[in-house]
């Protein structure tokens, strides 16, 4: 019961005043098929008939051609009318002329194809033209059965027709098919990627690149879940003075310096350690596998890295320096508290001077 109550209860997009693209592609390989299918029956009718011709193939020949015009000019909902008349009418004609037989009734289950793939109509309309080809097929079957077919074929001749229908059918079906699928693929393939973009822009500082604070909880998050008892540090780190490179230099130079210190610590990290962007001028460090000792080393080399390196923007020579502030897992502490204990370090740190590292 779910299943329907979805079904009843999705939602339809606007359709445009053009016909979409792969459902052109399916109606342009469809009618182009008729063509090919109705001339094969204009050719075969005299065969199976003594040598009588019927001209309402080329009717339909023609209808199909209508329908290749109607697929690159029209909206959806009057390509599917015109397509389920000129279904509608070559199957009553085929039942009328040759009876039940022939197999052309197969060729309303291209209409519900085409039906349920509109994203563009209402479930309930969808429902009614279900129920609508349902009676009408039911009907046929119901008429053919009292009364005789207008031709009668040799049992040679229909076997041969049954075959053209039959070939002709599973040709539209699954090049329609194909045509659909294909779409959704792509569509879904599509979404994929941009739901992955998505999710890196949204776990991204647009500015260094690095990943931003909620990248950095989830990545400590996930590592002290998978690996209850190894050991890490967190340190935070905080640029010296940085507003006034902003106050001297100007607020692009403030940028430059940013991605200049973030290219610094992906040459530094070396695999030590994971560094986000914390917020502003503030940076953080994940280290896994050192206690406070080992990770107080490497911060010790990084601050004294930032330290010797030269900056130059503009013509303005300057260097700057950082102050951090280290703390180890306890392996009982939450990690907010962890990381509050860090940024404790790091205000001590700049109590006592800047350009140090506190563990």
């Amino acid at each position: 019961m779910q299943f329907f109550s979805d079904f009843f209860h999705q939602k339809v997009p606007r359709a445009g005043r053009e016909t979409p693209g792969y459902f052109q592609r399916a109606l342009l390989c469809c009618n182009g098929l008729l063509i090919i299918y109705f001339l094969i029956c204009f050719l075969f009718y005299p065969l199976a008939n003594n040598g009588v011709w019927e001209w309402l193939p080329p009717v339909f020949i023609a209808g199909s051609v209508a329908g290749l015009w109607l697929a690159k000019h029209q909206s959806l909902r009057i390509n599917l009318l015109f397509f389920t008349v000129l279904s509608f009418g070559w199957v009553a004609w085929n039942v009328y002329a040759f009876g039940w037989s022939s197999g052309t009734q197969h060729f309303l289950t291209l209409m519900l194809v085409f039906i349920f793939f509109n994203v563009y109509e209402y479930p309930l309309v969808k429902l009614l033209c279900f129920l609508a080809i349902l009676g009408f097929r039911v009907w046929l079957f119901s008429w053919s059965q009292s009364h005789t077919a207008f031709y009668v074929m040799t049992a040679s001749a229909n076997t041969v027709y049954q075959t053209v229908n039959t070939v002709g059918f599973f040709l539209m079906l699954a090049s329609i098919c194909v045509i659909f699928s294909t779409s959704i693929q792509d569509t879904e393939r599509q979404l994929r990627l941009r739901n992955q973009t998505l999710y890196k822009k949204a776990e991204t500082d647009p500015l260094t690149g690095l990943p931003n604070r909620r990248a950095m909880v989830e990545m400590i998050d996930h590592y002290r879940q998978a690996n209850p008892g190894d050991l890490f540090s967190i340190a935070i780190a905080d640029l010296d003075f940085f507003k006034k490179v902003n106050d001297t230099y100007g607020h692009n130079c403030g940028d430059y310096t940013l991605v200049k210190l973030t290219e610094l610590f992906v040459q530094h990290a070396n695999g030590h350690y994971h560094v986000c962007r914390w917020g502003g001028e503030e940076f953080c460090f994940f280290i896994p596998g050192r206690n406070l000792d080992e990770a107080g080393v490497i911060m010790n080399d990084l601050c004294f890295a930032v330290e010797r390196m030269q900056l130059s923007f503009e013509g303005n020579d300057f260097s700057v320096t950082i102050t951090i502030g280290v703390e180890e897992n306890d392996f009982s502490s939450p990690l907010d508290e962890l990381l509050g204990s860090a940024d404790k370090k790091l205000y001590l740190g700049k109590e006592q001077g800047r350009n140090r590292v506190v563990v």
